[in-house]
């Protein structure tokens, strides 16, 4: 519940998710109530994205500034939605010369095609006391009594009002609810600005959360940092615990929020095509323990967010929330991006270095990241229409600055805007800020060096001619098959407008083979040995895609008359008491040759602990698990099986993981 002094009642009562009944408005039907609103399980499926005229003009006219190349380069942003930021209250009728909340509706009226609905993105951020650990982005409110009841009644509501509005209710609003606001609240209690702003964080969302879900066209995503931020579990699991806090003291429960974005007007890259797993260990030390990484295990968003998912959903979120990545500046493209994997370096910090997409020197670096470039184009379902990922936007519109820094004429600003300045990791290591050197550019002014920058590093990148905006990630990599000496891939074709020209195949983070279909046979290879792959797309215009979601296969041992070795793993929850439980995994030989040994791992949700286990040597990283067989249960014959049991402890949730079984 909120903080007591906070609690107040609600009088306004929260509207149920509809069925998938009725049909979405075209421009100009007649919308006699919200009840004729379906509100949709993805709103970005089947749907345009709105393009913000004000937005457009800013990088039209950088564009035509820069000409040339670069120029023809820049004006394809411009094709791209992107938010809207509602970042004070004068914001919301219109000021500076841009459009108010209902203007910017009615433009996204007029760009509906038909019945096509039209996504409208919109930033709620105007917390009291808000961006308390840090100064870029202070806002207008004080974290106090009065602070709160000015944002219930002179942001929100007026924001929800105009929302309302039958005349848009064919229009999908998708909310961004108060970046960094909760995860300030969960890893940054020691500063007293954030101790003091931390109720009037809640109750504010909570409020926030009343009033926007009671519109059924209006789709709720609550901020959920990045990777970097609050990938470690001793984060993860508060931070479940936190947004579940604030859910239930909501009118409608878990049901009025719709998901979580993460990333937002940040650099964390969607993957780490050649760092896919952070317990590799490099010297004897596993990647995670590199400097850059401080055994924080998700090392990209991807990572992130399919395990913030599985977190939220034992916290009692429904399996249906879907998650956002705002990809508008993590693309970290250039020359600087490695293409191949580097396996020279001998430690685990030199190693990272070689490998890294991420350049920053440091990963809290966030002001106007040096470097930086326009990652994956907005689209809906990029993983295949079963992943948790439902969508990639463009939340910060890239060219935006962050924020300033103070000088000797302008007090006002933030340290951590300074390109000469550094910040500490906490550990005793010093790093530089890595902001763009030379411009001093206050928060959410055009920032023309950025912007050409950003679309220079664009990944993956503008291409030359034909307008197309890369091919979509690769969706559905399966191991088809394997034998001693190969494994057979399949994958799910690639979209682009300038047409998908082929694919690349990477073993192990290096490039093997180059095919113009949907499969690959990947031979030569040692027997009982384990592989991983990914697959990106080209098209014709020059585009290569973000690297698809990778898969593990182990080739089958030699001899005995042949045969493929395989195995499965099912899990059971014995019996669980609330702090603590027990559980067996049955493993199955599922191939046509015995198998001399075998091997079960997964990834915890929450913060589960090993205590205890049989008949299977385990270990356990972070959330990530390994169990082995035992000299006397790793052989199987054909359809046989075996199993071991392990006991835990745990606090929050307790979701069952998805095993994965290799066998040799």
């Amino acid at each position: 519940m909120p903080h007591p002094v906070l609690r107040r009642l609600r009088t306004a009562a929260a509207t149920a998710l509809l069925g998938a009944t009725g049909l979405l408005p075209g421009i100009g039907a007649a919308t006699p109530a919200h009840a004729a609103t379906v509100h949709v399980a993805n709103p970005f499926v089947g749907a345009t994205g709105y393009l913000n005229p004000d937005y457009a003009a800013e990088v039209n006219a950088q564009a035509a500034a820069d000409g040339g190349a670069l120029g023809a380069l820049e004006s394809q942003v411009a094709a791209n939605p992107t938010a809207v930021w509602l970042d004070h209250i004068g914001a919301i009728t219109g000021d500076a010369g841009h459009l108010g909340l209902q203007a910017h509706l009615d433009h996204a009226l007029a760009e509906q095609q038909g019945t096509t609905p039209v996504v409208f993105q919109v930033v709620i951020y105007d917390l009291p006391g808000r961006d308390c650990a840090a100064l870029a982005s202070n806002g207008e409110l004080p974290a106090t009594a009065a602070g709160l009841t000015a944002y219930e009644t002179q942001y929100i509501d007026p924001i929800a009002a105009i929302l309302a509005n039958p005349k848009y209710a064919g229009i999908r609003v998708a909310a961004v609810i108060e970046p960094d606001s909760l995860p300030n609240a969960v890893t940054n209690q020691s500063k007293p600005a954030c101790a003091t702003a931390t109720p009037y964080y809640e109750s504010g969302i909570e409020y926030a959360l009343d009033k926007l879900h009671a519109v059924p066209n209006v789709y709720d995503y609550l901020d959920i940092g990045h990777a970097g931020w609050l990938g470690w579990s001793t984060n993860m699991v508060p931070a479940g615990q936190e947004y579940a806090k604030i859910a239930r003291a909501t009118t409608a429960g878990f049901a009025s929020v719709d998901g979580f974005i993460s990333d937002t007007a940040s650099t964390t890259p969607l993957s780490e095509p050649f760092l896919p797993d952070s317990n590799l260990t490099v010297g004897g030390q596993p990647l995670k323990s590199a400097n850059f990484y401080q055994y924080n295990p998700e090392f990209d968003e991807y990572h992130y967010d399919t395990a913030m998912y599985s977190t939220l959903v034992s916290d009692g979120f429904p399996s249906t929330i879907g998650m956002l990545v705002d990809t508008s500046r993590n693309g970290w493209g250039g020359s600087a991006r490695p293409t191949a994997l580097n396996s020279g370096p001998t430690t685990v910090d030199t190693y990272v270095a070689a490998n890294k997409v991420d350049q920053k020197p440091f990963r809290g670096d966030w002001c106007n990241i040096n470097g930086a470039g326009i990652g994956a184009r907005p689209q809906a379902q990029p993983y295949g229409a079963n992943n948790p990922i439902i969508a990639f936007l463009w939340v910060k519109p890239p060219g935006e600055s962050d924020g300033d820094y103070p000088t000797a004429t302008h007090p006002h600003g933030d340290p951590h805007c300074d390109p000469n300045g550094t910040q500490t990791d906490g550990n005793g290591g010093t790093y530089p800020t890595d902001a763009i050197p030379g411009y001093d550019v206050p928060a959410g002014q055009w920032f023309p060096a950025q912007f050409q920058q950003l679309v220079q590093n664009a990944y993956p990148a503008f291409g030359g001619s034909g307008g197309s905006t890369g091919p979509t990630v690769p969706s559905g990599l399966t191991v088809t098959g394997t034998t001693s000496s190969s494994v057979s891939l399949s994958w799910t074709a690639s979209t682009d407008p300038a047409g998908v020209t082929g694919y690349s195949v990477y073993r192990d983070g290096a490039k093997i083979a180059t095919v113009t279909g949907t499969g690959y046979t990947d031979s030569g290879l040692s027997p009982a040995t384990s592989y991983q792959y990914t697959v990106t797309a080209q098209d014709a215009a020059g585009n290569v895609s973000a690297a698809s979601t990778a898969v593990r296969a182990t080739t089958a041992a030699s001899g005995g008359g042949g045969g493929n070795a395989g195995c499965s793993a099912a899990y059971t929850v014995a019996n669980d008491w609330g702090s603590g439980f027990t559980a067996n995994v049955t493993v199955t030989n599922t191939g046509t040759a015995a198998t001399k040994s075998w091997t079960v791992t997964w990834r915890w949700g929450g913060n589960q602990q090993l205590t205890n286990s049989w008949n299977a040597t385990t270990a356990q990283s972070g959330t990530a698990v390994t169990a082995a067989s035992e000299s006397y249960n790793g052989a199987l014959a054909p359809n046989a099986t075996t199993g071991f049991g392990f006991q835990a402890s745990y606090s929050g949730g307790n979701t069952a993981p998805t095993l994965t079984c290799t066998a040799s």
